[in-house]
């Protein structure tokens, strides 16, 4: 009964959260702040859940900081990327092309958008929601190794956001290929730390004896990273706009960091 009311009140809060976007997007004629609820909404069921938890639960107050510090960090930095950059050419069009089919644009942002994220939200979210329902009153191995793991990724991510920012506010940098520091070693430093994050809050999760049920949500986000919304959509638009990217492919890892091939 514990676990179906904390998700029960979390799929209502994410639900609300997610209608009252859309509703500020219908007035912005924009979506793509939505990304930076990505990282925020996490936070917000994170902090749901740990006000359902067991107070001073190890693992909640574990999982909680963690996601804080993550969401907040990466939701900070795409907020102030969408306002810095305008609208992100993804949700044009996607939007753009719905409504070449007939779609309103109130109608195309909350099923191709809104609707969608929603649920990927959430079930994302279970090794944070769950895992701060643990019983036990101390951290074992797995949590520790889950903890350093996540803050691995939250460094990762955040050294790779900020050399790339770096490297496109220089004039003298428009059109080429980022291929120093972390870029050097994989070609997606900001998503591969994004996903050591997730698997390292599932690492909490398990040590609390929610591993299995946990699961889906690190399965997910890589997959969404690696395969549909995250690789596939920058790496098509870098193909097509950077002359040295493919030399740069050929050389560098697509996602865990390894040493650059010769030659």
């Amino acid at each position: 009964m514990i676990i179906a009311a904390l998700l029960t009140v979390n799929a209502i809060v994410t639900a609300l959260c997610f209608v009252a976007l859309w509703l500020i997007s219908l007035r912005l004629k924009d979506v793509s702040f939505i990304d930076a609820w990505w990282a925020l909404g996490l936070v917000v069921i994170a902090g749901v859940s740990f006000m359902n938890s067991k107070p001073g639960s190890p693992h909640a107050i574990l999982l909680a900081s963690l996601c804080a510090i993550w969401g907040l960090r990466l939701g900070g930095y795409l907020l102030w990327r969408w306002r810095q950059h305008g609208p992100d050419r993804r949700y044009v069009k996607i939007l753009a092309r719905s409504q070449a089919q007939g779609w309103s644009f109130a109608a195309a942002s909350f099923l191709f958008v809104f609707a969608l994220q929603a649920p990927l939200q959430f079930i994302v979210s279970l090794p944070v929601q769950l895992g701060q329902l643990s019983p036990h009153l101390e951290l074992g191995p797995l949590a520790w190794a889950g903890a350093a793991l996540a803050a691995t990724g939250i460094l990762f991510e955040s050294i790779g956001d900020w050399q790339l920012t770096a490297f496109r506010a220089s004039p003298a940098n428009k059109g080429k290929v980022l291929d120093t520091g972390l870029w050097r070693y994989t070609r997606h430093p900001n998503y591969f730390g994004d996903a050591c994050v997730w698997w390292g809050l599932w690492l909490i999760a398990a040590d609390a004896g929610f591993g299995a049920w946990t699961l889906p949500g690190p399965v997910l986000i890589t997959y969404l990273l690696t395969s549909l919304s995250g690789v596939p959509t920058v790496e098509g638009h870098l193909k097509r706009s950077r002359p040295d990217y493919e030399a740069y492919v050929a050389r560098t890892s697509g996602f865990i960091p390894l040493p650059p091939k010769r030659g």
